[in-house]
């Protein structure tokens, strides 16, 4: 890079992973040129009513998109890949990254329609690469997902290091450790921020190795009588060498079940991160050939989801395993944030049907990706960094990781703890907040990008909480006079059965209104929807204290 003057200006400006854990996107700007990492989505919470996914609000990177020299990624989970095919889709990029995470975006894509498009630009870590003039160092970290690297992005004011996902695990079931080396010898020339992952601050001490889960799991395994079923993430792939290897020591044979594990297993074997011996693996379909200690069954569902292999096991409708007493189901996993209830329901009803269940609250078959307390220290202890940007994570985790890095020894004027939007400012002599750009969240509702607003949440919020009361009447087109009706039907209100009462009074209201309208000429639909609304919803408070959606539906004969 160029050599270091008064006048350069670097603007970091995060899209999403700043108060919120998901949807992580970063753009850097050096001179010209816009440096984009990562394109992640976030999985929508309780309120947000039939939403399957929220990525981010690309504006500013639409209206800037001839300056954009590419994307870079950290690691393959969807947090940081799975708003690439909406993004792609206007913005048409470079993306470069490691092997597997670029495996993984190329089986995105392809369900996308999108992979003849892209140009795909594979970076080993250890290595650096130029996107366009800017020079990026992809620095091999451990995470639960192999392929992780932090960023190094070298301006010309200095390197900024993007660390968002990342633990240092001295023991990896691959064998790769993190590059520390690395980070010290950037530390060593001088580092101008540390943007530094979040999630796990508060906790303590330093988070378990890898490993560990393997000792727990291959215990679980030589203790279990019957037929064995494994949920874990579908993307923890050294999670799923154990289970192999343990299912292998003890001489089961494997049989995988739900759509994202059969996906991430065929994409990890075909590009060599994963290695089941030669026959090992089973079609679902044969399993019944097998006596229950010879089988051990790899499943998505450790979160509860309710479409998820596991799930339809616990609640009895999967199409191809049933779970019988003496089935030992092995949770892999933590909950999520938001996750716990449905976690929890998804382990009573496997009791239920009599299986043994391990769990993270009773073993230890789960640790976490990402770094504790001691390893963000070491972290920003080997990178030395001017200022500390902690991201990743809700507002609570960057306040305490940014209090963290001032114990460090960060000066605390040289901390920011930034929002979707925020420009991070940075030159020669100083850092700062220089206002914002539009940023926010987008919801992905089935086809449709964008296209579920407020409005429309608030509706369904409405139809969820008091039902929908419609009132249908049809008028004559010359003379507007009421020919028939009103009828009123409801939904998630009462049931006409038992409320006839209510119904037989409100639909009085209604004709009582309506003749109102009859006398005094009135013929405007609108006025007549308004009329019915209004006759409606104090009688309806006034009975049972509900407040449903009133729409009136007016026909034309």
């Amino acid at each position: 890079m160029s050599k270091k003057t008064n006048n350069e200006t670097v603007s970091i400006i995060p899209l999403g992973g700043v108060g919120e854990i998901g949807k992580n996107m970063m753009v850097v700007e050096v001179g010209d040129e816009l440096l984009v990492i990562d394109a992640g989505i976030m999985f929508p919470e309780d309120e947000l009513l039939g939403i399957d996914y929220v990525i981010p609000d690309i504006s500013y990177l639409i209206e800037n998109k001839d300056r954009i020299q590419g994307i870079a990624l950290t690691h393959g989970h969807e947090d940081h890949i799975g708003a690439l095919p909406y993004v792609l889709r206007e913005i048409n990029v470079p993306i470069y990254g490691t092997r597997l995470t670029l495996g993984l975006v190329e089986g995105k894509l392809r369900e996308h329609n999108l992979l003849s498009d892209v140009k795909l630009r594979v970076v080993n870590p250890g290595t650096s690469v130029c996107i366009g003039s800017i020079k990026v160092d992809f620095v091999r970290v451990n995470h639960s997902i192999a392929d992780a690297c932090a960023l190094a992005i070298h301006t010309p004011i200095g390197a900024m290091v993007y660390a968002s996902d990342f633990k240092f695990d001295y023991t990896p079931v691959d064998g790769h450790v993190a590059d520390l080396h690395k980070l010290a010898d950037l530390g060593s020339k001088g580092v101008l921020a540390l943007f530094s992952d979040s999630t796990n601050v508060e906790r303590a001490g330093v988070t378990l190795s890898e490993r560990v889960v393997g000792e727990t799991i291959e215990e679980s395994v030589r203790l279990a009588k019957g037929r064995i079923i494994v949920a874990t993430f579908a993307s923890n792939i050294h999670r799923i060498q154990q289970v192999v290897d343990a299912a292998f020591k003890f001489n089961r044979k494997i049989a995988i079940t739900g759509r994202s594990m059969v996906n991430y297993v065929n994409i990890a074997r075909d590009l060599g991160y994963l290695h089941i011996p030669e026959g090992m693996m089973v079609d679902l379909k044969d399993t019944n050939r097998y006596r229950g200690h010879q089988i051990c069954f790899l499943t998505t569902g450790s979160q509860g989801e309710p479409m998820a292999a596991l799930t339809r096991m616990a609640r009895g409708d999967h199409r191809q395993i049933s779970i019988q007493p003496g089935d030992t189901v092995i949770v892999s996993a933590s909950a999520i944030p938001g996750n716990e209830k449905f976690v929890a329901q998804t382990i009573n009803q496997l009791f239920k049907r009599g299986a043994h269940v391990v769990y993270d609250a009773v073993s230890g078959v789960h640790v976490s990706g990402h770094a504790s307390q001691e390893e963000l220290k070491l972290m920003i202890s080997l990178v030395k960094p001017r200022f500390f940007i902690p991201v990743h994570g809700e507002y609570r985790h960057l306040f305490h990781h940014a209090e963290l890095a001032k114990e460090v020894g960060i000066p605390e004027e040289n901390v920011f703890i930034t929002e979707p939007g925020s420009v991070l400012q940075f030159t020669n002599e100083n850092g700062k907040i220089a206002g914002s750009v539009e940023a926010g969240q987008v919801l992905v509702d089935g086809l449709g990008v964008g296209d579920v607003g407020n409005i429309v949440l608030r509706d369904r919020r409405l139809l969820s909480q008091d039902g929908i009361l419609i009132v249908v009447l049809t008028i004559d087109k010359e003379s507007g006079r009421i020919v028939s009706g009103p009828d009123i039907i409801t939904r998630g209100f009462v049931y006409i059965r038992e409320s006839e009462e209510i119904i037989l009074a409100a639909t009085g209201r209604v004709e009582a209104a309506l003749e109102r309208c009859e006398e005094q000429g009135v013929t405007d639909w609108g006025v007549l929807k308004s009329t019915i609304r209004d006759a409606l919803s104090t009688f309806i408070y006034q009975q049972i204290k509900r407040k449903p959606m009133i729409l009136p539906i007016i026909m034309e004969v």
